[in-house]
């Protein structure tokens, strides 16, 4: 095996053990705090700045920004995020991610970090055979965090010293020959280079250590960073092509952010340069940057320029979020469908990439077919209530709604399978099989509303209708219903208190009661009229029905995570 050869493998090893541990790290932190962080972004609707300060802290947790960014485009796919405020957290992304390369200069050149990546290995590994689950997950996290330290070390160890490959330095310096050309194809380096390895942490980590070692000067290392940049927004730009027009606008705006940056930068390459060389001198004096090493300068100048270019693109265009949002607008086309298709359909175009993060799509999921019972339940009442006024539209849509209702709950069943199979946290796990019952239980009450809305029709037209009390009666007994559906509905995101499931014991007997209650007055008429038995028929049967979505209503309340008492 040639020299060359075995170089290159030893890299993409130790690159491998480093994206490893990072992935390991964040899968971890998210099954520790991913319910917490989904309900910040979740709720996180307030202002522009507030998007930066969300997307900031949630990649310094999660230590990526494809996560965050691919989230994002989730996010407002589902409609829980504008596009405004998207560009705000893609903004708090990048500055995140540049906590990566402060890490990376900080800890990765000045420490012998195999000395420490393996105990700490150690620790993490036995901690993961714990039965608890947040010990288990700390554990692997500390496993991912020794590995992450193990595979720069390694990658410090495996990219030889410039000294000993004076050739192929002269080639690569031959690339710096051409002024802002050569800046230009570092760009191009950088792009491509994040775009291969699909992590601008791990390109990062190359980019610091062939500095560390000689091989890049400062220059050309910055463009390379400059370059991940813009390398950075190709995950999000795939996550969102089978995305609607909302989710394919974030991720533009994800890119045009980036490029603008770099292009401004592209001017101002060599001055700003300049004030990051000057600002390091000037932070030396109460900074300990070279407190464990001095051959760390170049490296620690990279992290600054990483840091210091995205906190000045932030504060350029913070001011221009409106008119970028506007700029992406136009770029991306509404094909038609556009904002109003139906958002429940990202359940079958993503998957579970982001985490836990993305869980935020189960839970609007369930809340819509829950409100799908509602709005069924309340339209059969109507056309029963009112069987001559606009029928035909009113069972079309009652039509449509059932088809939405099977349709989702196909998309959301085939998405919790897949959740609970994916890396997540044993709670997450047992409210998606919680969901699992629930959206059974949901999609039932939907096909039980499309049934009596059939069978009311076919009564009116066949004139099999019972007397006024006994239609009134039904109509009572429907309000009742209707009632306990609301309930239930209202907690659907949320845990069931012990006197919640009070409450729904007490809307199931009640309704039981009324049913033998109506039943026993359907069988006295049918004794006193034998002709009126068919129509008498048609009545218990709704009847029944409505005692069968008690039935269901009294099962997704079982169903649903239950309160800490």
């Amino acid at each position: 095996m040639s020299t060359t050869l075995l170089l290159l493998l030893k890299v993409l090893g130790a690159l491998g053990i480093f994206i490893f541990g990072m992935k390991m790290m964040s899968e971890s932190i998210l099954k520790l705090s991913g319910e917490k962080l989904r309900a910040i972004m979740g709720s996180m609707t307030t202002n522009r700045f507030a998007g930066i300060a969300t997307g900031f802290f949630i990649t310094c947790l999660v230590q990526s920004s494809s996560a965050t960014t691919v989230m994002v485009v989730s996010f407002v796919h589902a409609q829980l995020l504008n596009l405004t405020q998207a560009i705000g957290v893609i903004m708090g992304a990048n500055l995140g991610t540049t906590i990566t390369a402060w890490i990376v200069t900080l800890f990765g050149f000045k420490f012998k970090v195999t000395a420490i990546s393996i105990p700490i290995i150690g620790i993490g590994v036995a901690a993961s055979f714990f039965k608890t689950s947040k010990i288990r997950n700390f554990g692997n996290f500390l496993t991912g965090f020794g590995l992450l330290f193990l595979g720069l070390g390694e990658l410090k160890n495996s990219v030889p010293d410039v000294r000993s490959n004076a050739e192929l330095l002269e080639w690569l310096a031959s690339f710096s020959n051409y002024g802002y050309g050569s800046i230009l194809i570092f760009i191009v380096i950088g792009t491509l280079l994040t775009i291969t390895v699909q992590s601008s942490s791990a390109a990062m980590a190359i980019t610091l250590t062939m500095a560390n070692q000689g091989w890049l000067n400062f220059e050309q290392s910055a463009a390379i960073i400059l370059g991940e940049n813009i390398g950075t927004t190709v995950t999000a730009f795939l996550a969102s092509l089978p995305a609607n027009v909302a989710a394919k606008r974030a991720a533009r705006a994800h890119f045009m952010f980036n490029v603008l940056g770099v292009v401004w930068m592209l001017v101002l390459i060599y001055p700003f340069s300049n004030f990051v060389h000057w600002l390091y001198d000037f932070t030396t004096s109460f900074l300990p940057w070279e407190r464990f090493e001095s051959n760390t300068t170049l490296t620690n100048k990279l992290a600054l320029f990483h840091s210091t270019f995205n906190l000045v693109n932030i504060l350029l265009l913070v001011a221009f979020v409106p008119q970028i949002a506007r700029l992406v607008t136009w770029m991306v086309k509404d094909n038609g469908q556009g904002l109003n298709q139906t958002t429940y359909r990202y359940l079958r175009n993503y998957t579970l990439g982001a985490g836990e993060l993305n869980f935020e799509e189960a839970n609007r999921a369930i809340k819509r077919l829950g409100d799908l019972t509602q709005q069924m339940f309340g339209e059969f009442i109507e056309v029963y209530r009112n069987p001559g006024k606009d029928m035909s539209k009113m069972v079309k849509h009652l039509n449509a709604l059932e088809n939405e209702s099977n349709d989702l709950t196909d998309e959301l069943t085939e998405y919790l399978i897949r959740c609970t199979s994916d890396e997540v946290s044993e709670d997450t796990r047992k409210q998606a099989h919680s969901f699992l019952r629930v959206a059974s239980e949901l999609e039932e009450i939907c096909d039980c509303c499309h049934r009596m809305t059939n069978r009311a029709v076919r009564r009116y037209k066949k004139g099999r209708l019972s007397s006024e009390q006994a239609e009134e009666d039904v109509v009572q007994f429907g309000n009742l219903v209707d009632r306990f559906i609301q309930f239930y509905t209202e907690r659907l995101t949320s845990q069931v208190s012990a006197a919640d499931m009070e409450i729904a014991l007490d809307f199931e007997q009640t309704i039981n009661q009324k049913r033998r209650e109506l039943r026993k007055r359907s069988v006295s008429r049918m004794m006193e009229n034998p002709s009126k038995v068919k129509p008498e028929l048609l009545y218990i049967d709704i009847v029944n029905t409505f005692e069968r979505i008690a039935n269901h209503s009294r099962n997704i309340m079982q169903s649903l995570p239950k309160a800490a008492s």
